[in-house]
């Protein structure tokens, strides 16, 4: 199908070129940047789905991912004041939250008897915390539902509570993981390109601080995730600078699960101005990070952020993960203005969803092992 695509679209020689290599050699073609750029500015989005799709196929098969998790989110004050953040508050601010241990320990406590697989632990990153609270907020969800998989702490905030430390990150990370964490979630890559970090989130820690953190994680055994943020004052060209640093991470450490694109949502924030990127722009992005992405295994489409008519279109776009059933435990997306304002979803939902574009869901956990319910 996608041999036939090829030959009845009006394509330009290096967008056919690029096309026919990946259609005749598949996964053992490995884009260049140059081939990203050229895909991203002239290829037609059909022939996008397309190849994305097939590479999908061959990584996957027939398979679509979701999991039954839960988000806690202690607090959203932060130290950081990052331009595109709907989410953080200052101390005292209106919309503030602060759950303190005890209370962390009720929201783990009230899921109990439910079948859920994985609890995903990110907040801002608190001035007054440190390691050994992270620590025991981690053993203190374990108490309460041992049987999860703890997936805690973006690389961000693990950067600043470890260097609060004076630990290296290595020796941070096994304290964590002592205390029971079993992998990273991806957020707080937002952008590597120093400039636009610079402009969008100066604060926050850089690319190689991030790439840094995810490493001494894989060296370690914990399996991470990795995202970006597009959408907002980024250049395609950024984008796939991107993701060529964290394609040469995987090379090294094979050490991520999945790659989430994530799109800027622009209510409730200092750089609200400038709009957001169409449904196409998202689907394009969603292509490419699995056409270029050769070795992450795992294409994201977070459906909190997108939407769930979005999330279902995205399958036909690379994307072989949906994400989980969350059941209104998060907020960092809905105060950005996001459609799914009490994100919830039944797993009968989602594999309708699956169904209906076409796949074959399968419930995971936290590692992407099928998860049995007889």
């Amino acid at each position: 199908m996608t041999d036939e695509l090829i030959r009845h679209l009006n394509l330009s020689p290096e967008v056919g070129r690029i096309a026919s290599r990946l259609s005749e050699a598949g996964e053992r073609y490995r884009l260049s940047d140059a081939d990203a750029l050229v895909l991203m500015r002239e290829a037609p989005i059909a022939l996008l789905g397309a190849l994305a799709v097939a590479r999908k196929r061959e990584v996957s098969g027939n398979e679509v991912y979701y999991n039954r998790n839960i988000h806690i989110e202690p607090t959203n004050i932060c130290v950081f004041k990052c331009r595109f953040c709907s989410y953080r508050r200052g101390a005292g601010e209106p919309d503030a939250w602060y759950h303190d241990l005890d209370a962390v320990e009720r929201l783990a406590a009230e899921r109990q008897g439910e079948p859920i697989t994985e609890v995903h632990i990110v907040g801002g990153v608190h001035p007054d915390h440190d390691l050994d609270y992270y620590c025991e907020m981690i053993r203190r969800v374990k108490k309460a539902l041992p049987h999860v998989a703890v997936k805690a702490y973006t690389a961000v905030e693990l950067h600043y509570i470890i260097g609060k430390a004076g630990l290296s990150l290595e020796a941070g990370l096994r304290r964590l993981r002592e205390a029971g964490m079993e992998a990273i979630p991806g957020g707080g890559a937002e952008i590597f390109d120093p400039e636009i970090h610079g402009r969008i989130c100066p604060e926050k820690p850089s690319a190689a601080e991030w790439l840094a953190t995810h490493e001494a994680a894989h060296r370690l055994g914990l399996s991470t995730n990795c995202t970006i943020l597009y959408g907002h004052i980024e250049r395609y060209e950024h984008r796939i600078d991107h993701l060529r640093q964290l394609r040469e991470l995987q090379d090294r450490t094979h050490g991520f699960d999945a790659f989430i694109p994530l799109k800027y949502r622009n209510m409730h924030n200092s750089m609200s101005a400038i709009g957001e990127v169409s449904l196409p722009e998202d689907m394009k992005m969603m292509a490419i990070s699995r056409l270029y992405l050769d070795n992450i295994p795992h294409i994201k489409a977070y459906w909190p952020m997108l939407g769930i008519g979005a999330t279902e279109l995205a399958l036909s776009f690379g994307a072989d993960d949906i994400d989980g059933t969350i059941d209104d435990t998060t907020k960092i997306y809905s105060m950005a203005g996001a459609e799914e304002q009490r994100p919830r979803l039944t797993t009968e939902r989602m594999e309708r969803l699956v169904r209906a574009a076409g796949f074959e869901p399968i419930e995971r956990d936290t590692f992407y092992r099928p998860v049995s319910r007889q």
